[in-house]
């Protein structure tokens, strides 16, 4: 059975609307979205007419208002069986193509086709109907799972036939009071706000189906209507069932709207039973049947009701809708058009040459990068430092102030010392400081400059890092988010590289310095000397009290050692009258010889002195 369309200049305005909408988004097509035109063009309609105007079915379950959406399309494609088998809302759209119309066939279909299904979430056409059935049943499975879960997400289907009115449709699932299987128990709450969340849409017409064999005051969907909709302004009722009435009653003063009056009116339907659908009656045996029942029926309410007329009537309140909306709806339309546009503006001209188009944007992103090191960057950072000026900072003042910090004599005790001479001198008495023992004292702590030099170089690290996502911040990389995400991904992976050898590098110095210890060096004997014409006691021993020399330490920048460090508290000496009671093979706990107690304290201005010279050479090759 074939439904003719309604040609009213509402609906010219309507479709002339959506031709605007989809001519807009060609502009950006294979720019923003990377897609076809007439998919782009689907998007943006789905949400524009899903938004603005639309046909909501709710009922409770089994009530028949999928068998109602069946006999509108004139095709069987929802899936069927026992229970609430509707568990995501389905998006129908019908669109009437003319058998004539080859352009529209060739655009949306495969060009022979007449009649034929696409999804929103795939890209095939399907001319057997049967497979569209299969397809919402494993589509809705993989959402919300085989059992009898219920999800928000809906299903966007577009259904191209001549015989069908240009509709938009909403299938909901059916209201419940009672879970089943791994629904939960808040299900029938979860099925009104997902019912409550379209119709609340001032644009949307509400069909609420309701079974005739069943009390019309206890309808569930003419009662969540009335909470949205208590002036029944945009309700429509579909009494379903009309057939399967008790004998001896009848529906008169039900489509009369006697027993529950709507605005909108109410209209009565037959559909096809479980037994007629097992038989094979298809949809146009059932039409004819439902005709043929309410001429025999109800002969005077007849031409008001049936599947036709309720076509007939989705299609005019539609109209009627939109024209209401239309001067709305226009403005939306210009409105989506102009932020397109102005998207597009920010996109730059049309790419004409790829390979010079990526050479000029990683040339930017490169010279971006070396004026954001270089301190000339356009959009320079005024809250807080960034680039090179951090780097700097890293630097001349956290490393700077971390290697000050370090004693020069920081776990070294008056006892370490005097041990470590005792113990490189083995048997003889001591008389001169050996080199072994100042080696060893001075090598320990020359390995405590290795780990703030490491901490620096990751310091470093994380800023140049920081300056690539500062850099990957341009217009033109952002038109291209793909590219953009490979070159940072690209020079982030360059400085991970290099991390390691840097690393290997600093260390690399500090073995340096280990391996040698050049007691001859110009700078150390100064400072050296410096020091050892200080107090006997060296308690005023300062590192930043050595002459003010070319790249030498000076000023308050390293703290004063002060005689805490170097006059360590000692024993009283043994008198030369008095004998040990006993021998101790481990030695003493201090050393006893006023003599060599006077070597290791002429050792300490050695030790800090070289790590004076050390800590300098460390801070003038990092800078």
């Amino acid at each position: 059975m074939t439904f003719k369309n309604s040609n009213m200049s509402a609906e010219s305005s309507y479709f002339s609307l959506m031709f605007l909408l989809f001519q807009r988004s060609y502009l950006i097509k294979n720019t923003v979205y990377n897609c076809d035109v007439k998919d782009l063009g689907y998007y943006l309609l789905c949400d524009l007419i899903v938004s603005t105007m639309h046909n909501v079915t709710i009922s409770c379950y089994s009530s028949g208002k999928s068998s109602v959406l069946e006999n509108l399309v004139g095709r069987d494609f929802l899936p069927r069986g026992h229970g609430i088998v509707t568990r995501r809302p389905l998006v129908l759209q019908l669109i009437h193509v003319d058998e004539s119309d080859h352009a529209t066939r060739v655009a949306e279909g495969d060009g022979t086709s007449t009649e034929w299904a696409t999804f929103l979430h795939n890209k095939k056409i399907y001319r057997d109907f049967d497979e569209v059935r299969n397809e919402i049943k494993s589509e809705t499975d993989r959402v919300a799972g085989a059992g009898k879960a219920v999800s928000s997400e809906p299903i966007n289907l577009k259904i191209f036939s001549p015989s069908v009115l240009n509709l938009t449709l909403v299938d909901l699932p059916g209201i419940t009071k009672v879970p089943v299987g791994d629904q939960p128990e808040d299900i029938e709450t979860l099925i009104n706000d997902l019912c409550l969340h379209y119709i609340n849409n001032p644009n949307s017409i509400i069909l609420a189906v309701t079974p005739a064999n069943a009390d019309m005051a206890t309808s569930e969907g003419l009662k969540l209507a009335k909470t949205i909709d208590p002036d029944g302004r945009r309700t429509l009722c579909i009494l379903t069932k009309l057939d399967l009435m008790d004998h001896g009653t009848d529906a008169h003063d039900l489509l009369l709207g006697r027993v529950v009056p709507v605005k909108l009116g109410i209209i009565g339907v037959v559909n096809r039973s479980q037994a007629d659908i097992k038989a094979g009656k298809n949809i146009d045996e059932a039409l004819q049947d439902e005709a043929s029942f309410l001429q025999r029926r109800y002969p005077s309410l007849a031409s008001r009701n049936g599947t036709p007329f309720l076509a007939r009537t989705l299609n005019r309140l539609l109209m009627h809708h939109i024209r209401d909306c239309l001067p709305d709806l226009k403005t939306r339309v210009n409105v989506m058009a102009a932020q397109f546009q102005n998207l597009l503006n920010t996109f730059g001209d049309e790419i004409e040459d790829r390979g010079q188009l990526l050479l000029q944007i990683i040339t930017k992103f490169n010279t971006a990068y070396c004026n954001t090191i270089d301190g000339v960057a356009k959009d320079i950072e005024t809250t807080e430092l960034c680039g090179g000026a951090r780097i700097c900072y890293i630097f001349h003042e956290t490393f700077y102030r971390t290697l000050s910090k370090i004693d020069p004599l920081g776990g070294l005790s008056t006892l370490d010392i005097l041990t470590a001479i005792r113990n490189a001198t083995g048997p003889r008495p001591a008389l001169f400081v050996p080199e072994v023992s100042f080696e060893l004292l001075v090598k320990r702590q020359i390995r405590r400059l290795e780990e703030p030099s490491l901490r620096c170089v990751e310091l470093v690290h994380e800023e140049m890092q920081r300056i690539i996502q500062h850099c990957g911040a341009q217009q033109e990389l952002l038109r291209f988010p793909k590219l953009h995400e490979r070159i940072v991904d690209v020079v982030t992976s360059v400085l991970r590289q290099r991390l390691q050898p840097t690393n290997q590098m600093v260390t690399n110095l500090v073995a340096v310095e280990l391996a040698y210890i050049n007691t001859r060096h110009p700078d150390f004997l100064e400072a050296l000397s410096t020091h050892r014409q200080q107090a006997p006691g060296l308690e005023n021993l300062s590192l930043n009290e050595q002459p003010a020399t070319q790249g030498s330490i000076s000023g308050s920048s390293l703290r004063t050692i002060t005689g805490s460090h170097l006059s360590r508290r000692l024993p009283g000496t043994l008198q030369h009258e008095e004998q040990p009671s006993s021998l101790n093979v481990n030695g003493p706990s201090s050393d006893q010889n006023p003599d060599n107690l006077h070597i290791g304290l002429s050792l300490t201005p050695d030790i800090v002195s070289f790590f004076c010279l050390l800590y300098r050479c460390v801070h003038v090759t990092k800078r």
